[in-house]
């Protein structure tokens, strides 16, 4: 079931170039920072990707409890919380690429008139489906 928000932990490895930020519940999900602040926004950024990328597919872990997260001297354990709902958003809103075939001569003429491929397919699909914004699926 998706949920609005997660609130997921996230090791901060903290070395001499910067901060490597890895999940224990989502092994391969891992991000980096320079300092505190971009490491955490790069954690809430990785983390938010990656569920909604995975939430629909596979059932997500229950979050591991702090106090059970084992952790060198250079490591600090943070909650990340991610609100859903942006991210989703952001995902629908990513451009797909399609391939396409069409007659070399309405290529040509749309070439040489300068036509935008891409938005005209747009509003033609827009336009086929009878919608006028963007759809929430």
């Amino acid at each position: 079931m998706k949920k609005d928000y997660y609130i997921y932990p996230a090791i901060f490895n903290y070395e001499n170039d910067g901060i490597s930020i890895s999940f224990p519940d989502f092994p391969g999900c891992n991000t980096c920072g320079d300092n505190d602040e971009e490491a955490l926004y790069m954690a809430k950024d990785a983390l938010g990707l990656y569920i909604a990328c995975n939430e629909e597919n596979k059932e997500l872990p229950n979050p591991t409890n702090l106090n059970q997260i084992p952790l060198k001297e250079n490591e600090r354990a943070i909650l990340i919380e991610v609100n859903m709902p942006l991210f989703r958003d952001a995902i629908q809103t990513i451009a797909v690429k399609k391939t396409l075939t069409i007659p070399k001569w309405i290529n040509d003429l749309a070439e040489k008139n300068k036509v935008n491929f891409s938005r005209v397919l747009q509003s033609a699909l827009k336009e086929q489906l009878g919608i006028e914004k963007r759809s929430k699926l």
